[in-house]
């Protein structure tokens, strides 16, 4: 295939110039095309418009654009439409995306000039993918015009011709003169589809923002100052200010949502929008959708285009919550998105690219599901680019006592009530407690304690923690075995302790029962079960 300049037009053509008509009615051709192309947000609308005004002023072949992906500098080409009455070629001999140093829509992109390609005689092997293309087409003969506007350099359009034809005088400069019709109305139609995907996003964000309001926050700041927080807190601070992927780990509780959102605040990123999916809160079927978006009528009970959640996070951070959740035929999906940051609407051909930083989290082993089988190596490894881990609340007792002032704080001030003090023995037994739950599960008992406080006084049901499944809540006396002590030697021991600190009350307002959160009965009923008496008596008052 010899590569011609266009602007040195031949001296004789075999079969005629690129331009049917006769040069006087090419202004009238032009005003044709203007009117054609006028007013597009269909890009495939617009060119099929432009190959109606220009089928009879063309030889068999087709007209395309390409637009150029400034940021691999690869020509995608967009649309083709066959004109003068001749079919398409065949989808499979039209290459869709060439490298940019095979493509003629680059070469006429950095250019900025015409491009005329004779493919009559053998080729210079300067565009061989496009060569081989053209030879299965039965295309002889191309010219390639620049697509641009004073505001923006957008690809490349090309006019491919069946016939051996060469530019006669003229031809080139009409074929550009076109060029800058479609570049204004390419521009207007890109334009207006971006207006129309940003309206989309925001009112989308607006929801999601919203929907966040309305979801009862309880505490945006982590709260503690234990050694082993404050290391997390350190490794957040130095990861941050990347755009690195985040894997934070950690059991069920612990706050890996907290963690992930102060990541985002100390970002780059912090003034766009933090969004968050729960992939195990998301039913299989829908969770594709949930993430990537979905057209209209995509699938049944599609009944409008929805905007996924990569599509709501560009530009900020998308905070995906137990990502070891996620089914095996979304994985590789998820990896194309997490390596390309591109993706498709479900019910779409047409890619979308973003730009989000994504923080993952699992209380799940992924590298035991990797060896397992269950779960991608490369989709780990993807997402293993910076592990957090959160140590688990029994790991770092010291910060419960701060954990419990702060949510005392934060509930006494939501239900409208003074609380000023915390009972020394209930913090004690709080701290001894080993947590199951993380600090979820002590955030959850103390706004229980403060609906069940009348008074200033925190009242606790520490009868709660008693008897969980998991742990004593009470730790053994000196001299006591710990393979020998028991759940029911813990809360005969927690029961004794708070009746002697309440001098063997047992009912009232400050009595044991009150304190230990259970009604008069439901105590006295534990004590004989567990023959707990006074000391010196046969009765409790």
């Amino acid at each position: 295939m010899n590569v011609v300049a266009a602007d040195s037009a031949l001296s004789s053509s075999p079969v005629g110039g690129l331009v049917q008509s006769p040069p006087a009615e090419r202004a009238n051709v032009l005003l044709a095309v203007a009117q054609a192309v006028a007013a597009h947000a269909d890009l495939g609308a617009l060119l099929r418009d432009l190959a109606a005004s220009l089928g009879d002023h063309l030889p068999p072949g087709y007209i395309s654009f390409a637009l150029l992906d400034v940021a691999s500098h690869t020509g995608k080409l967009q649309f083709l439409e066959p004109v003068g009455r001749a079919a398409p070629p065949h989808r499979d001999d039209t290459p869709t995306e060439l490298p940019a140093n095979e493509s003629p829509t680059a070469h006429v992109w950095d250019t900025q000039k015409p491009l005329w390609l004779d493919a009559t005689a053998g080729g210079d092997g300067r565009f061989p993918i496009l060569q081989a293309a053209y030879i299965k087409q039965g295309v002889k003969a191309a010219c390639f015009v620049p697509l641009s506007t004073p505001r923006r350099k957008l690809g490349a359009m090309a006019f491919a011709s069946y016939r051996p034809i060469v530019p006669a005088p003229g031809d080139v400069d009409f074929a550009m003169q076109v060029g800058r019709l479609v570049a204004l109305a390419v521009e207007g139609a890109l334009t207006r589809q971006e207006l129309q995907r940003a309206n989309e996003r925001l009112a989308a964000e607006k929801l999601y923002l919203e929907e966040e309001i309305r979801i009862d926050r309880r505490s945006d700041e982590v709260v503690g100052q234990s050694a082993a927080l404050q290391e997390v807190l350190q490794q957040i601070e130095v990861v941050a200010p990347t755009d690195s992927a985040v894997l934070i780990t950690g059991e069920t509780g612990t706050g890996k949502e907290l963690i992930a959102r102060a990541i985002h605040r100390l970002s780059r990123r912090s003034d766009r929008t933090f969004v968050k999916l729960n992939c195990a809160a998301i039913p299989t079927g829908l969770l594709e959708s949930e993430l990537f978006g979905h057209e209209k009528g995509a699938f049944t009970g599609a009944v409008e285009r929805r905007v996924g959640r990569f599509e709501l996070a560009d530009g900020g951070t998308l905070f995906l919550d137990e990502v070891g959740d996620i089914p095996a035929e979304l994985q590789p999906k998820l990896l194309r998105v997490l390596q390309e940051q591109e993706f498709e609407r479900l019910g779409s051909a047409k890619t979308l690219r973003v730009n989000v930083r994504l923080i993952a989290a699992t209380h799940r082993n992924l590298a035991k599901m990797v060896r397992e089988g269950k779960f991608r190596e490369d989709l780990y490894y993807r997402l293993h680019v910076f592990p957090v881990h959160l140590p688990p609340l029994r790991d770092r007792r010291e910060d419960i006592p701060e954990l419990v002032r702060h949510f005392v704080h934060f509930y006494s001030r939501r239900f409208g009530k003074k609380i000023d003090t915390i009972p020394a023995e209930a913090l004690r037994a709080l701290e001894q407690y080993p947590w199951p739950g993380n600090v979820r599960e002590l955030q959850h008992l103390i706004e229980r304690a403060v609906i069940l406080s009348p008074g200033p006084e925190l009242r606790v049901p520490l009868s709660e923690l008693v008897v969980s499944p998991v742990e004593s809540a009470v730790v053994p006396p000196a001299g006591a075995s710990s393979r020998s002590w028991t759940l029911k030697d813990s809360e005969r021991e927690l029961i004794r302790r708070t009746l002697e600190e309440c001098n063997w009350v047992v009912g009232g307002p400050q009595g044991a029962a009150a304190r230990l959160g259970l009604k008069r009965t439901t105590l006295l009923s534990r004590m004989k079960k567990l023959g707990i008496q006074r000391p010196g008596s046969s009765r409790v008052e």
